[in-house]
């Protein structure tokens, strides 16, 4: 159960509450707007995000090796997004639970990751086999 949705309104309450009972209506209306600022600081940082998204390819990312390199357990989806600045390629079925979303770069490497409810639970880097022509041109 995601504890968020009833802690963060149950905070919201008594913060307002509280300052009702310090300061009377003076108090609700300084709390109910840094209650309003709060909801609007978290907007514009999402409009942001998907609008920076909105101009790259879906599922695109500069390197996938970086990508999974600075991937933890835990973040949200909007986090993603914002650090690849791309919308990640659906896998998974539409309103399905986990969802899986792939991002790849140019060099068809790719990073898979599995989200439940929002939260990142698990992802998966592949890379593309080298081929003995491109080994010997490595180590050369």
């Amino acid at each position: 159960m995601n504890f968020s949705r009833i802690w963060i309104p149950i905070g919201v309450i008594a913060f307002v509450a509280g300052a009702w009972h310090q300061y009377k209506w003076p108090g609700v209306a300084v709390s109910t707007g840094a209650v309003v600022m709060w909801i609007l600081l978290h907007f514009t940082r999402m409009v942001t995000v998907l609008s920076r998204a909105a101009n790259r390819p879906v599922g695109h990312v500069a390197s996938a090796v970086m990508f999974n390199a600075k991937l933890k357990k835990g973040v949200n989806l909007m986090h993603v997004i914002a650090m690849t600045k791309s919308l990640g390629e659906r896998l998974s079925e539409e309103n399905a639970q986990p969802e899986v979303f792939k991002w790849a770069d140019s060099g068809d490497s790719y990073v898979v990751c599995t989200f439940k409810d929002g939260k990142l639970q698990s992802w998966d880097m592949t890379r593309p086999q080298q081929t003995d022509t491109e080994e010997s041109a490595v180590s050369s």
